[in-house]
């Protein structure tokens, strides 16, 4: 089965189709010649995954699904949240999209902090068309997925692997940081993991 995902980011695409396996065949947005930015301007992860999932139906008249995370910390009222990504950048460390600024900037944030239980949280948006049973029409129906791991922040790097905030998140089912996992273990118990295996669990039940 051959499914879009509204990304051009090759650790998600890797990661995605890691979790899925040969059933499926994900495509990201340059292999069907998107090369837009697409806006993200909601200010819930919901939002977003749905602004993006819409944005490529739209334009491209494709079924696909997009995802959007958060990393939600307890000591910063739930932040950095739908702003994860552009965290370091925001407060003055590096650029946005830049790992290693986001994680300086979160664990000079918590260096003090007793409390630094944490949360990942993903949500997958899916569009595609589908068949109205009583009319018989076909019209786009829109999906959500979440998928959410409870854990807490590091007070140092840990582990090579993974991407992102993985070397100072460690989930609370192992007491690994993510960073310190293969990939088959990680996409097992992560946010991610869980949403889209509930997105597989939907795609099968047809």
């Amino acid at each position: 089965m051959e499914l879009i995902m509204a990304t051009n980011n090759e650790h998600k695409l890797r990661e995605i189709r890691q979790i899925l396996g040969s059933a499926y065949e994900v495509k990201g947005l340059k292999d069907i010649g998107c090369l837009e930015d697409i806006p993200e301007t909601s200010n819930t992860l919901e939002g977003n995954a749905l602004q993006k999932a819409r944005y490529v139906f739209e334009h491209y008249h494709m079924g696909c699904f997009a995802d959007d995370t958060g990393l939600e910390v307890e000591a910063l009222d739930g932040a950095p949240g739908i702003f994860t990504a552009r965290f370091g950048a925001m407060n003055g460390y590096g650029d946005s999209h830049d790992s290693d600024a986001n994680i300086a900037c979160l664990l000079a944030q918590l260096k003090d902090a007793p409390n630094r239980h944490a949360r990942f949280r993903t949500v997958i948006a899916l569009i595609r068309e589908e068949r109205d049973p009583e009319t018989g029409e076909t019209k786009p129906v829109e999906h959500l997925f979440e998928g959410i791991v409870e854990g807490e922040i590091l007070t140092e790097r840990r582990g090579i692997d993974g991407f992102g905030y993985d070397p100072i998140f460690a989930p609370d089912e192992t007491g690994l940081s993510f960073a310190e996992m293969g990939p088959e273990e990680k996409n097992r118990i992560s946010h991610r993991g869980r949403a889209t295996q509930k997105l597989v669990a939907f795609l099968t039940s047809d």
